[in-house]
């Protein structure tokens, strides 16, 4: 088990903060173009979400992640959106993205596998769930004290929304859920090997 020299931890999240934070609130504000175009044209985008086993869906896998029923829909997911993907991209910039395309790919391939045909899978809710568990989950792959410590602290936090993989709540999308998580263990454990002292 790595116990990463503070020197150098707080030196990362110096280079690193301003970047992931720009990003992070770029990203969100993404969010609310796409939204407020959307609500404009009565929700039509939301036709070029997922629609899975449809060939013509499978665009969908790109677009997703950006799209939102409806305002609340988008509100719901902006604070975790924030929270998680800012520490995610903490962790390097190039890392944080690089999870974060993994989880995109994983979401999307496993929900047009999986879902009930027939249905539309919107939302960044898919992200969100992947960043939550790549954060509490790469110090166990790394072993890693602090990020290990992180996962511990986010767990308190939001470890209850993890209940949102298992299905039963109508018109909740629990497959991107869940294969949104199981993207953010897969690129915890991919890119372990190249993990650096994380400045969180």
């Amino acid at each position: 088990m790595s116990i990463p020299d503070s020197a150098p931890a707080r030196r990362r999240f110096a280079l690193e903060w301003k970047p992931a934070a720009l990003i992070t609130l770029g990203f969100v504000a993404l969010l609310y173009g796409v939204e407020a175009i959307n609500a404009a044209d009565h929700q039509q985008l939301n036709a070029d979400g997922i629609r899975p086993r449809d060939t013509d869906g499978l665009i969908g896998i790109l677009w997703a992640p950006v799209l939102h029923a409806d305002w609340e829909h988008l509100a719901g997911n902006t604070v975790p959106a924030l929270v998680l993907g800012f520490l995610t991209l903490l962790s390097g910039i190039a890392r944080g993205l690089a999870v974060s395309a993994i989880i995109w790919a994983v979401a999307g391939v496993g929900t047009w596998l999986t879902a009930q045909s027939g249905t539309v899978h919107i939302g960044a809710s898919s992200l969100i769930f992947g960043w939550l568990t790549y954060l509490l989950t790469r110090g166990a792959f790394s072993r890693n004290v602090g990020q290990i410590l992180l996962g511990l602290v986010l767990l308190f936090l939001y470890g209850s929304v993890l209940w949102g993989v298992l299905p039963g709540t109508p018109g909740i999308s629990w497959q991107g859920h869940l294969f949104g998580a199981i993207g953010g263990i897969v690129a915890a454990a991919l890119l372990a090997r190249r993990a650096a002292a994380s400045p969180v």
